[in-house]
């Protein structure tokens, strides 16, 4: 019914027999510890936002602004708490994570979190890590899941790789961008220049002058991640050839490098997407000339 009706929100249900498990006798066997971590990884992962006020997992769920709130939850958190935030995975954690926290520091948080990470996933993990830290003053845990996600996710294969850009905006004239743009595969770099309605419009024409590439430009989106001047913004963009539509995503502090390498996310996946009907092509093609006897 979830077309017709909204979908459960599970987390809810999951804590509603928890808290009420005296009156209604049943047990799920969630480990609810892990929901705020799980509701973060699917955010991550599917692009869609997660309300700061949403129930149990939302980052404002165990926040309280009212003076008379504040001061009964002090004296007793189940004042106006049917729950703990530890119960739901959103304890408070002491520790400030920035650029002089070390490994032990970082991977003791993200295990805080939930967050499993393998021996193999480490050393990337990390790096990433201290090149936020590097950019920001403290990096909070929007920014650990963020660091996690992007790990997981991985890359998509780069056929076109952004090497430099340069964008200017004038009080007097439209805003000016200029890329270099490499395609993996020749090795060849080419550099254009382009003009723009916006410093984002003339950053994404010149990147299409620089690949010569003709598809349209669906949506661009972006939203903070994380709190604070220095907060991270996800870019999302998609963009359409044909009848195939081709999403990327990036985050960053950098709001004009982040959509730059969105767009650059999506013009690879569509060009992961012809190359793969390139080698169909190829395949059928070579099955046709073997069962005509002129494969030689």
């Amino acid at each position: 019914i979830g077309e017709r009706a909204g979908n459960a929100a599970l987390e809810e249900i999951a804590m509603a027999l928890r808290v009420r498990e005296d009156r209604f006798g049943l047990h799920t066997g969630i480990d609810t510890r892990l929901l705020t971590a799980t509701s973060k990884m699917v955010s991550t992962f599917t692009g869609f936002t997660v309300q700061p006020n949403k129930a149990v997992v939302g980052r404002n769920a165990f926040s309280h602004e009212a003076g008379i709130h504040q001061d009964g939850v002090l004296k007793r958190r189940d004042t106006y708490e049917i729950m703990r935030a530890e119960d739901v995975g959103q304890s408070i954690e002491p520790i400030r994570l920035g650029r002089h926290s070390g490994r032990h520091g970082l991977f003791s948080r993200l295990d805080k979190l939930g967050l499993q990470i393998g021996e193999e996933e480490r050393e990337a993990v990390y790096n990433r890590f201290v090149e936020l830290a590097d950019r920001k003053k403290e990096v909070n845990e929007q920014d650990l899941y963020y660091i996690v996600g992007a790990e997981r996710t991985g890359p998509n294969e780069a056929h076109l790789e952004l090497e430099h850009f340069e964008v200017a905006s004038k009080s007097n004239g439209a805003p000016e961008a200029v890329v270099r743009v490499r395609h993996v595969r020749t090795g060849e770099s080419k550099e254009s220049y382009a003009t723009g309605d916006g410093p984002v419009d003339a950053l994404f024409s010149a990147i299409d002058h620089a690949v010569s590439e003709t598809s349209v430009l669906v949506a661009y989106n972006i939203r903070s991640v994380s709190e604070g001047a220095d907060a991270l913004g996800e870019v999302s963009v998609l963009i359409r050839d044909g009848e195939s539509r081709f999403p990327g995503r990036s985050r960053g502090t950098d709001v004009l490098r982040a959509s730059a390498e969105a767009y650059m996310d999506a013009l690879n996946r569509l060009a992961a997407f012809r190359a793969d009907e390139d080698s169909v092509r190829f395949v059928n093609q070579r099955i046709v000339m073997a069962y005509r006897g002129t494969v030689a």
